[in-house]
């Protein structure tokens, strides 16, 4: 059993994985979660500091969803990522679709390697033998 404090109010929490919040606390991320994603919805053209300042969240938090690929801002928005690998404006997650595509393709490509045929030799003199 992992017993941790909650990063948010401090209580003491059982630590399963995942959030190190406790469930109170998660609960409460969730709703702030839905408040945010709505006020994006209903403000496309909102920028990051808006946002966290109209919906009291911070920008850290903001930027960890947009991670996640939970929050997404629209084309027009001055938010912008880069993509971890190649450095293109994305506006959420961590790659690019490029970037995320030749991922795949490679680890597509570690799993349907072809096995490696080995050929073995001959031992000669293990052989059967008959007489005439």
């Amino acid at each position: 059993m992992d017993v941790r404090n909650c990063k948010s109010c401090g209580k003491l929490f059982n630590y399963i994985g995942g959030s190190p919040v406790c469930p109170e606390c998660a609960k409460g991320l969730e709703v702030k979660f839905e408040e945010v994603k709505k006020y994006i919805y209903d403000h496309p053209g909102a920028g990051i500091q808006e946002v966290s300042e109209e919906m009291e969240v911070s920008v850290a938090q903001i930027r960890k969803w947009l991670k996640e690929e939970r929050l997404s801002f629209s084309e027009s928005s001055e938010i912008a990522l880069e993509c971890e690998k190649c450095g293109k404006r994305i506006l959420t997650g961590r790659f690019c679709k490029m970037c995320k595509d030749s991922m795949s393709k490679d680890l597509g490509n570690l799993y349907h390697k072809e096995p490696e045929k080995k050929v073995q030799k001959q031992k000669t003199e293990n052989k059967m033998r008959f007489l005439e």
